[in-house]
């Protein structure tokens, strides 16, 4: 059981390398920083968005601004465990963008909040 946990968190690890993604966590927001997140938020949005047919400049423009501003949230988070957990699931699947990693950590807070009554 150990070790296919261990395969488990090895095979997400690397999938989240691969991708490039920027920890927001880690993020300290110096000038290069700030940069590089531009850089890969451009890069992931086109590739997504191109592959759709949906490579027009208006929804690479106001998908990176959302893409943006999801980070900027999530760099204020308070539960590094949980977010940790929501990345490695999301970008396991393929889904790993800034966007839907800050839906499913808003949404996996509040449930970790709410308790089962009648």
């Amino acid at each position: 059981m150990k070790s296919a946990i261990m395969l488990v968190f090895l095979l997400v690890s690397m999938n989240s390398f691969a991708s490039g993604l920027i920890h927001p966590l880690d993020f300290k927001g110096t000038e290069r920083e700030k940069n590089k997140v531009i850089e890969q938020i451009k890069i992931d949005v086109k590739k997504t968005y191109s592959q759709i047919g949906m490579g027009d400049p208006f929804t690479l423009r106001m998908m990176e601004k959302e893409e943006l501003k999801s980070f900027k949230k999530l760099t204020k988070v308070t539960n590094r465990k949980l977010l940790d957990t929501v990345i490695g699931q999301y970008c396991s699947l393929g889904m790993c963008n800034y966007n839907t990693i800050l839906m499913m950590y808003n949404e996996q807070n509040k449930a970790s909040k709410e308790e089962l009554a009648w």
